[in-house]
């Protein structure tokens, strides 16, 4: 079984970092040494291209320690009334009320699996 990404990123040569949020979320860099760099995928699948000029990998599992899976996974928010802009929240920025409306709310196995594991985090770290 494959792992499950939580964070879909890359850092290019020139420090720029592309996050690629959800599946067909195409994001493209044109580096300082002239090279294009991809990231796409979100959360279903890495597509890179192959640079001559390697990128950075900064991509994060659900399996990996949980310190840095709850920095790193997000949520796209549009605000409370849904009209806001698309903003990507992480789950450790999220108030105690956000993350049980996302539970409330529902999602994917995995992402509300980390809601969870966020929500016992907060009892044990306070």
């Amino acid at each position: 079984m494959a792992r499950q990404i939580v964070l879909n990123s890359i850092m290019t040569p020139d420090g720029t970092v592309l996050i690629s949020h959800h599946r067909h979320d195409y994001v493209t860099h044109l580096d300082k040494n002239g090279e294009l760099y991809l990231v796409d995928g979100g959360t279903d699948y890495l597509k890179r291209f192959v640079n001559f000029e390697p990128f950075k990998d900064l991509s994060v599992y659900a399996d990996d320690d949980f310190e840095l899976v709850r920095v790193s996974a997000e949520r796209g928010s549009r605000g409370k009334d849904g009209n806001e802009p698309l903003k990507w929240i992480k789950i450790c920025d999220m108030d105690d009320e956000y993350l049980q409306s996302i539970l409330d709310y529902g999602g994917s196995p995995w992402h509300l699996d980390i809601i969870r594991k966020e929500i016992i985090y907060r009892k044990f770290e306070k």
